[in-house]
Order: structure tokens, then sequence, then C-alpha cells
């Protein structure tokens, strides 16, 4: 059946109004035109809708059985079809996927998750640390909210800057470099490992060392920063690594931190998202908590030592 569901609103007006009338004047329309679509109502339902007694009209007992239902259906046209929907938080029930580096995760999971609970109890998070691919579960959906240390390359993968971090030395307690100066030499001659979800045993700091003609040697690749961290508290491994989104974890392992010897440039944090979620109210609310919380990482520590707690972000806030 082609259908003009602009009838649906015709028909909600002439129910309400009880008139061909009042109808018209609520849509700002004429009275023919109401008229005629009174008639293409009535064709279409095969029931005439509103009848005439005396100088005034009545609807049929048809239409009034369906009176609540057509109200109801308009006013969901009209939500859904608003530009400026209100966002519930309190009721909004939806999944979102969150990938996120492992390190990251460990610093930031916690208090968005109990931001995310506080404020929209009926939102589940799914928190995931496996790698990606060229950004192509953002493009397919299957991950609404990324990090990286990279702006994508995609124009359809937009990416917001949420800070930039250091990188620094961690080391067992007495390990050799330790003691004595703090020099690229002495940190080159050190074994190390790279905190790699591919296995990778090169990073930028290699770049950095051929151009004053040295070379490290990387002994090991591990998975996770929970594992590299690990492994340098039980042997004499170097690990180098962001300074805020790892401190809490080299800080509970009694992890000895030094000053890169390098001059390298920090490390920028980006939050990912595919451009299909740049409307999404709901999207927009979740990827500005997470850019507050991210952010507070960043944040200097307050009298208490603790890191701010981030403010509940204001939900529609542009990406």
């Amino acid at each position: 059946m082609q259908l003009d569901l602009n009838l649906l609103t015709a028909l909600d007006a002439l129910l309400e109004e009880g008139s061909v009338a009042g109808a018209a004047a609520r849509l700002h329309v004429t009275s023919p035109a109401m008229s005629r679509s009174l008639g293409r109502i009535r064709k279409a339902t095969g029931d005439q809708i509103l009848v005439r007694t005396g100088r005034s009209m009545v609807p049929t007992t048809r239409a009034l059985a369906m009176r609540a239902q057509v109200h109801a259906l308009v006013e969901q046209a009209h939500h859904l079809l608003s530009a400026h929907q209100e966002l519930d938080l309190a009721a909004l029930d939806r999944v979102f996927t969150v990938r996120w580096h492992d390190a990251l995760t460990a610093a930031c999971g916690t208090a968005l998750t109990t931001a995310v609970r506080r404020q929209a109890p009926g939102v589940r998070l799914r928190l995931s640390t496996e790698p990606g691919a060229d950004d192509a579960e953002l493009r397919r959906g299957e991950v609404d909210l990324e990090s990286s240390s990279r702006a994508p390359e995609l124009p359809d993968i937009r990416h917001r800057l949420v800070g930039s971090d250091r990188l620094v030395v961690a080391v067992r307690p007495g390990h050799p470099l330790t003691e004595g100066p703090s020099d690229p030499e002495r940190y080159a001659a050190a074994d190390h490992l790279t905190v790699s979800r591919r296995g990778s045993l090169r990073d930028p700091i290699d770049d950095a060392l051929i151009t004053r003609a040295l070379a490290r040697r990387v002994v090991a690749a591990g998975p996770t920063t929970a594992f590299a961290l690990q492994l340098a508290l039980e042997s004499d491994l170097v690990v180098t690594l962001p300074d805020a989104v790892t401190r809490t974890a080299r800080e509970r392992l009694g992890l000895v931190t030094l000053p890169l010897p390098l001059p390298l440039p920090d490390v920028p944090l980006y939050l990912l998202w595919h451009q299909r979620y740049d409307d999404d109210r709901a999207h927009a609310w979740l990827r500005d908590l997470a850019a507050e919380t991210v952010r507070a990482l960043f944040a200097p520590p307050t009298a208490a030592g603790a890191p701010p707690v981030p403010e509940p972000a204001a939900p529609g806030a542009g990406g």
C-alpha cells in the first residue's frame, strides 16, 4: 500500500480537534486541504472517521478506538525525527564497546565504569583491549570509542585529543641504572623490553637512539603493560612507557621511575569514534565522560594526593 504518513498527523489533528476547520488551523493548512486529507484517510481506513451530527462532527467507533494509538505514533515520529532529542540518562538502555590500550583501561576503566553506572545505570560497557586493524571495527560499528596515540588518517574517523604523556623508564629497586649518571649510553647498554600487542621488538625509541649512533637490545616484547611491569620488577630488564597512565601500577609494584635520557616528544592520547555517532546524544555523553575521566590522569594531584574526580559530562556536548 502506498500510504502518505503525513495522513497520520492529519488524522491525529482531526481526532483531537473534532472538526475539519479546527484541524486545519492546528496544522496551518486550509480547510479544503484538510477536507481532502480526511477523504484520503477515509479511503485508506475504509471508515468515515468523523461523521456530522447536527452542526458538529463526532468520531466513529473505530476512530475512538484508534485515537490514543494514532496520537502515540505521531509523538514517536516527532521524537524520532527531532533534531534535538532530549537524553534521559536514567532511562538509557544501551551497550557501548570501549577499546582502550590496556594501561589506559587499568588507569581509567574503574573511574569510567563507576561514572557511567552513577549517571546511566541502564548502560553496559564492554571494555576491550584487543588490537584493531585499520579502524575497521570503528567503521563497522563494532567499537564505539577507541584510544590511540595517533590521529586517524581516514576522513570518517573522528578524534579528540585528551592529553599527552611523557615517557619514563621503570626498573626494579636496586637496578644498576638507579646508581650513577643517567645518560643515553648507559640506558642503551641495558637490556630492554617493549610493550606491544603485536609483539614488536622496535618502537620510536630505537630511532632516537640511532640518531646518536646508539642501539639497544630488546630481549622481550610483552603483550600488556601489566606483564611488562611485572617482568621489570623480577629482572634487570628496562621498560620505557608513558608516565601518567602507568603511574598507579608502577607505584603499586614498588618500581623505581627514572627520567628518559633522550629528548623525545610527549605521546599524544586521542579518543576515536566513527562519524555516524557525531549527532548521537548518548554517544556524545559517553565520549565527553570518557574524555573528562582520562584528562583527570594528566591533572595535578589534589592535596590528598589523589587525582581529581571528573565532573559529570553535559549530555549532548559536542565531539
